[in-house]
């Protein structure tokens, strides 16, 4: 099934598109894979990109929204990726990147097509596990900049995952979320004088 990318703010697509235009932007960028293309840069696959801050015994705190990611295509494939964030005065760049989130992006959007159901794709970062997740959201005409994962969404951790996580995955929002929790959740200090 097709999945249902939704439109960037056109204000966080025009920032993008003038820092790629800007000779710059790209030469102070921390990118050599998108100072040395050769072929035009385009943003492409625009994805809300989504912070869960905690996650607690009783469940996942709420998400908020941190940004909007492209993916930054020269030729036939990704090089890098651009960030824009909210500002006071609107949306902004924020900047350029590159590395092993961006193929493996690609690469869980790939498996994603294949799946039987429709989803709306957006990224859902953890960075208390500094993990990063494609969320597949079920209701494709949902506001792509709010909400929390519900339940039946589907979570594909994305490489490098955490130790234990497998990379590539896809889970129920509602059977990794609790295991997710007991990752953040501390660990009682043993007493003094007891066996550890």
């Amino acid at each position: 099934m097709p999945l249902h990318v939704p439109p960037a703010p056109t204000p966080a697509l025009r920032s993008v598109l003038t820092a790629l235009g800007s000779p710059t932007a790209v030469r102070e960028a921390r990118t050599p894979s998108l100072r040395a293309a050769q072929a035009p840069a385009t943003p492409e696959l625009p994805l809300p990109v989504h912070v869960l801050d905690g996650i607690t015994a009783t469940g996942p705190a709420v998400t908020r929204l941190a940004g909007w990611r492209f993916l930054i295509r020269c030729g036939d494939r990704a090089v890098a990726a651009a960030e824009t964030r909210l500002t006071p005065d609107g949306w902004a760049f924020s900047h350029f990147f590159e590395g092993p989130y961006i193929a493996s992006t690609e690469r869980a959007l790939r498996q994603a097509e294949t799946m039987p159901q429709e989803y709306q794709p957006r990224l859902l970062s953890f960075p208390s596990l500094y993990m990063l997740t494609l969320w597949l959201h079920g209701d494709c005409a949902a506001d792509p900049e709010t909400g929390n994962p519900e339940p039946t969404d589907l979570l594909v951790p994305l490489a490098p995952a955490p130790p234990g996580i497998a990379a590539h995955r896809p889970h129920r929002a509602a059977d990794l979320l609790p295991v997710l929790t007991h990752r953040v959740t501390p660990t009682p200090a043993p007493l003094l004088g007891s066996p550890a």
